[in-house]
């Protein structure tokens, strides 16, 4: 029974968020408590919530601080040199843009940390996709993807759990699969190319010039056209741009404003040009204290953000003023994951993830014994999706690799396996980073996951054949 509501909670949520019937919130959080009620464990209901919210905390709090402080990076003006590099590169062709957004992704991804990576190239992409009028799904689906292979890095989260689950090296389980994972990028940039040559057959070419000039339009995905279909939307008015949904950094420095788009106002309050480099300098500190562990995540962004804002802005009005600019964001990302936590908590809590877990594994067939790790591959991809890195992996996994050793199938094995669903667990409604991505981007969650999925889902499955292809698996 467990099993069936279990799989009916996950179904009912995606259907309503990709019908857009609900909000992401708001199904994160009444969708579990009717199922919680319906295992008739609702009495547990409080409990299960405030074990949830306790284990994401840490979590929103890195994401508030991490919002904050790349918020001020990008109003004193730290990616303006990107961004206008990168357009230049592009030459305002869509589909080096689209490129270029699957490059930045993966090489800001080697920080490990999906939500930095994802403000980072949102705040540097951004302004490109709205001024040329291209798709914000396909930077979404393009980022999200590149991040995912990414992520199987020792540093990134899964590599480590999966390590520590079955009591392996990192190294061991990650160095071989590097043929395989850059098989897997590579596909990511041949998937990138693919659609910015549709977004290029779509709007044509544009010149530097044309591109610099200001537009009051913008194109969003929508709700049931998909990312061919542009819709004109003046102020703000389409799917995924309502309040709360994107970074709001002062006037005439945020994605949108009154007066047409104003990304790269070279002329705005808020740039600090005699602080760039210690800005730079800040960020890279940063950023390599995060892959070295010096501090807890959360802390160091806590720190950056304090810094930064007492820096740039030492009169106590210009902090406020900053903080407030980008609190609709903060606020929006921070409940996002609280919401999922009451989510989570109720899937843990009621026991629906183990039943459903020890379902899938009970249905492989004996005959499959020799082959569990394809089995563990293809496995990773549904499970990573429907529940987090820690329940598929402490739960899971040891599960799968004592069930291979029992057919001589080595654990290093059934862990590189457990690797190839990342792809697709990037954009899962469990990942707190994919709320950043589409809230900055202006998305529709609903949206990005129609679009993203089967995308995502390829690329994993790309990841697993070359890994079995290579020998690896």
């Amino acid at each position: 029974m467990l099993t069936v509501l279990g799989f009916a909670m996950i179904a009912t949520f995606l259907v309503l968020i990709m019908m857009k019937k609900m909000s992401p919130i708001a199904a994160l959080v009444l969708i579990p408590a009717l199922f919680c009620v319906l295992v008739g464990q609702g009495a547990q209901l409080g409990d299960y919530v405030l074990e949830g919210v306790g284990n994401l905390a840490p979590t929103a709090a890195m994401l508030m601080f991490a919002i904050v402080y790349f918020g001020v990076m990008i109003d004193v003006g730290l990616f303006d040199p990107i961004v206008r590099g990168i357009l230049r590169f592009c030459k305002a062709d869509p589909m080096r843009v689209v490129v270029g957004t699957a490059v930045l992704a993966a090489i800001v991804s080697l920080d490990g940390d999906g939500s930095t990576t994802f403000m980072i190239t949102v705040s540097a992409m951004y302004p490109l996709y709205k001024r040329l009028g291209m798709s914000l799904v396909v930077m979404t689906g393009v980022a999200a993807t590149a991040n995912g292979v990414m992520n199987t890095l020792p540093w990134g989260g899964p590599t480590a759990r999966a390590a520590t689950a079955l009591k392996l090296d990192a190294g061991d389980i990650f160095v071989p699969m590097i043929p395989a994972l850059g098989v897997g990028l590579l596909f990511v940039l041949a998937l990138a190319y693919v659609l910015g040559r549709r977004e290029r057959k779509r709007l044509g070419y544009l010149t530097l010039d044309e591109a610099l000039e200001p537009r009051s339009e913008t194109v969003l995905v929508t709700a049931g056209g998909g990312e061919d279909h542009p819709q004109p939307a003046a102020g703000g008015t389409g799917p995924g741009t309502g309040p709360g949904t994107g970074p709001h950094t002062g006037p005439g420095t945020g994605p949108e404003s009154g007066e047409g788009f104003q990304g790269l106002d070279p002329n705005r309050p808020t740039l600090r040009p005699r602080l760039y480099w210690f800005n730079a300098a800040l960020t890279v500190t940063l950023l390599t204290a995060m892959i070295l562990e010096l501090l807890p995540i959360p802390v160091l962004f806590l720190l950056g953000a304090a810094l930064a804002l007492t820096v740039n802005y030492p009169h106590m009005p210009d902090q406020k003023a900053r903080i407030a600019a980008h609190a609709d964001n903060v606020l929006n990302v921070a409940g996002m994951v609280f919401a999922a936590a009451v989510f989570t908590g109720v899937l843990t809590g009621t026991g629906m993830v183990k039943h459903m877990a020890d379902w899938l594994v009970g249905a492989i067939p004996d005959a499959m014994g020799p082959h569990m790790a394809l089995v563990t591959g293809l496995l990773s991809l549904p499970l990573t999706y429907f529940m987090s890195n820690d329940g598929f992996y402490f739960g899971v996994l040891p599960v799968l690799a004592e069930a291979g050793a029992a057919h001589g199938v080595s654990p290093l094995e059934i862990a590189r396996a457990s690797l190839a669903g990342q792809a697709l667990h990037m954009s899962s409604p469990l990942v707190p980073a994919v709320y950043v991505l589409v809230g900055m981007a202006k998305v529709e969650f609903g949206d990005h996951t129609r679009f993203t999925v089967k995308w995502a889902a390829l690329t994993s499955l790309v990841v697993l054949g070359a890994g079995i292809l290579f020998g690896i698996i």
